[in-house]
Parts: structure tokens; sequence; C-alpha cells
């Protein structure tokens, strides 16, 4: 009895999850999303320190963002013939490896024992072993809690893993600064190798407290967004048919779901578009902060205070999700378009902000924004189809996200090296561009939650 795995999952009903077990799954993507936004909180300043351009540092991060996208949608369907479990031990081991891997990389640069160029390319293989990798944990956490609970309980328990990201984002930079150790040599790299070694102690609990699958209830995994990594659907229940059961209905499989799909196009457009404004707000504001403080002969100094404009923008986001959205009942056009405004208002004053306050306050406003138009577009591109086109309708939402941070991030900061204004221009450009092709284009709430196309 010794090698018999542990007690199945179960408290006072079949299928359901003991709560222990889905704090467990929970950490698995709190411990990922905290990392790879303590992170983002640290890069602009080792940029600086190695003397290596902006633009190079945005960059670094393109392959792994690519191969996320190609990637998700694999392991998203091996989860569900070779176990959710393994699919998760296999996403926290990439990021494990490759936050350790980036860090040594990174303090070998910053010693002086490998030049510049060189820390960069390792930093970018070693990276992409996340994308490659890490993207096998929340479609396999997603598809495991689905199977396991019944109907009444599984979009509660699909919202709270989705939250999971939502607060790593707000716990990274917020622990970033105080994992920069100076005094046991580590610098600006000790956030890397302190998250790897939290991730390596998730993986022990992992393989030792989660049972092996055996799925109670049918589910599949979903690929999830590089830009989110929850590995939530945008609606928990949309693989699953309303007919009082807990189990799908049997019927022919739908045709292939594409991007020019007339349903879709609106929301695809929007998406795609106000996706790269997000992801360049994202991939400027370090180095904003670097520059409007006077930190760029310091840039140790400056992990610290571009770990609370990030964390001030996560707090916002979450206010977005969680508060306002169901607040106000807004629908997915509405939160879109709202969404897209505020964004535009929150960079104006991003692009303005000479101080730490103004600062972080442009791009809270902007992150609500922004809080408001994702959910909306996802949301919106789940309704416009059919219950049976769920699956595909996820995967697109996931490589539309996913393609917004190969490129824009970069593009953006190499705008931004160039003219404060161009940057920030053409976000806010973006901004009131897919406001008004939404304003036109979107079809309305009431149409939308009102359709019976299933």
């Amino acid at each position: 009895m010794a090698d018999a795995d542990p007690p199945p999952l179960t408290t006072t009903r079949p299928g359901s999850i003991s709560r222990g077990r889905m704090a467990l799954l929970f950490t698995v993507m709190l411990v990922t999303a905290a990392g790879n936004t303590a992170m983002q909180s640290v890069m602009p300043s080792i940029g600086t320190a190695l003397g290596v351009e902006d633009v190079w540092i945005s960059l670094a991060y393109s392959w792994s963002a690519l191969l996320w996208v190609v990637c998700a949608p694999i392991w998203a369907r091996r989860s569900d013939r070779r176990g959710r479990k393994a699919m998760m031990a296999l996403g926290l081991m990439g990021f494990v490896v490759s936050m350790t891997l980036c860090g040594l990389t990174l303090y070998a640069g910053l010693s002086g024992w490998i030049g510049a160029l060189a820390t960069l390319v390792t930093f970018a293989a070693a990276r992409s072993l996340y994308g490659g990798f890490g993207s096998a944990a929340p479609p396999a956490v997603q598809a495991y809690v689905a199977s396991r609970t019944p109907r009444a309980e599984r979009t509660q328990a699909l919202s709270l893993i989705a939250s999971s990201f939502g607060l790593g984002t707000v716990i990274g930079p917020a622990l970033a600064p105080l994992m920069v150790l100076p005094l046991l040599g580590l610098g600006l790299v000790g956030p890397f190798l302190c998250f790897a070694a939290i991730g390596m102690a998730a993986l022990v609990v992992l393989r030792l407290r989660l049972p092996n699958d055996e799925p109670q209830f049918a589910a599949r995994g979903f690929a999830a967004p590089y830009s989110s990594g929850s590995g939530a659907p945008s609606d928990p229940d949309a693989s699953f048919e309303e007919d009082g059961t807990d189990e799908p209905k049997a019927r022919g499989e739908p045709g292939r779901l594409s991007w020019f799909d007339k349903r879709l196009r609106p929301w695809v457009i929007a998406g795609f578009f106000g996706g790269h404004a997000q992801a360049m707000v994202l991939g400027v504001s370090g180095f904003l902060v670097l520059d409007r403080l006077g930190l760029r002969d310091t840039p140790t100094e400056g992990a610290g205070p571009v770990g609370l404009v990030l964390m001030s923008g996560a707090i916002a986001t979450l206010l977005a999700q969680w508060g306002l959205i169901p607040r106000f009942d807004l629908g997915p056009r509405a939160a879109t378009l709202w969404g897209l405004a505020i964004a535009a208002f929150g960079t104006t004053v991003l692009a303005l902000g000479a101080t730490i306050h103004t600062i972080a306050l442009g791009y809270a406003i902007a992150s609500l924004g922004f809080g408001l138009f994702r959910p909306g577009t996802t949301s919106g591109t789940s309704l416009a189809v059919t219950r049976a086109e769920q699956g595909q309708a996820s995967g697109i939402v996931a490589s539309l996200a996913g393609a917004s941070y190969i490129y824009a991030p970069a593009l953006g900061v190499w705008l931004y090296n160039h003219s404060d204004w161009l940057g920030f221009g053409l976000i806010v450009a973006l901004c009131l561009g897919v406001l008004m092709h939404g304003w036109f284009a979107l079809q309305s709430d009431r149409d939308l939650t009102g359709a019976t196309g299933d």
C-alpha cells in the first residue's frame, strides 16, 4: 500500500473537490503568474544594467510568446489523453527550469562573465522553455477542475481558478523588490531564483498530494492565452450541454471555425488590435518609470517603482473584472467599448506622468480599461458561436491574445525610444480606432445574450 495513490477527491458529495486540493490547484496558477510579473518588474532595470537597448529586452519575450501560441493547443489536447496531473507537472517543471536558467544567465551577464549579446540570446532561449512547456499547465488545471465538479459547482470552481492569475499579478510585483538580495550577491536576479524555488516546492506538493486522473465528469482542456495564463475558458460551462446533466450531449463534430467567420470577424478585429494596444502599454511602462524618475544610472533602484506601477495596474484589472463587470452587469459590447475609452484616457495620463504617483495612476486607469475590454471581447467571441463551437472559439481567443505579445511590446518600446508621443500616440490611436469599429460593427448585448443559435 506504500505506493498507492492519495485518497480520492471527495468531500460530502461525490465529484466535488476538497478545499485542500483546490488550494493546491490555485497555487499552481498563482506561482506562475506571480513569477512572470515579478520578472517583468525587474527586466527593464536588468536591461539598463547590461547596457542593452530597451527594444531588445522586449524582443527577448517574442519567441516564448510565439511558442505559447503554437504549443498551448497541443498540450490542451494532450491533457485529455495523457492525464491532467502529468501536464500540470510538465508545465510547472517548464516554469522552474526556465526561471532558473534565466536567472543564472542574467547573473552571468551582470557579473561580466559573458557579453550582453550572449546574455540576451541565452535568456531568450531559456525563456522559450516557458512558452513551450509552461503552456501545458493552465489547460490541464482547468480540465482537471471541470471534470471533477458537477454543473452546480463548476462555474464557481473555474472562476476561482481563473482568479488565481489576477491575484498573482498583484503579488509578483509586490514581492519582486523584496527578493532583490544584495547581501547574498543575487541582486536583480533574486526574483528569478526565488520563484524557481517556490515553483519547485509547488511541484513536489503537486506530485505528492494530487491524485492521478480518474475524472468523474467529461471535460476538455482549453488553450490558455499567453497573457493571462489562467486556463479558464471564456464561458466555464461552454463545453457542456444544458440538459440537466453533467455529461455532454452526443452530437456531430462541428465544422472548422475560421477567424474570418462573419460571426466572429468583428470580435476578432477588436481583440487583435485592442490586444496590441494593451501589450504595448505593458511593454513601455517599465522603461517609462526608469526614464521619468531618472533611474537609468541606478537601475537596481528601479525594481521597486516599476513593481509598484505594475501592481497598481493589476489591482485595477481585478477591480474591473471582479467588481465593475458583475456590479453593472456589463455585456460584451458595453465592456469592450467602455474599456477602450477608459484605456485611451489612462494611456494619455500615463504619457503625461512625471512622478511615480501620476505614472501609477495612468497605468491603473489604462489597466482598468483593458480589464473591461479583454473579458468583453472574450465573452463576445464565445456568445457569437454555438455551444458545440466553444472549444474552437477558445482556441481563437488564446491565439489572438498570444499574437499580441509576439512583437507588439517591442514595437511599442521602439517607437517610445524614438519619441514618447509617437509610442503613446499609436496606442491611443489603436484604442480609438477599435472603439469606432466596435461602435458600428459589434453585435448588441441584447442580441448576443438573447440568441438561441445552439
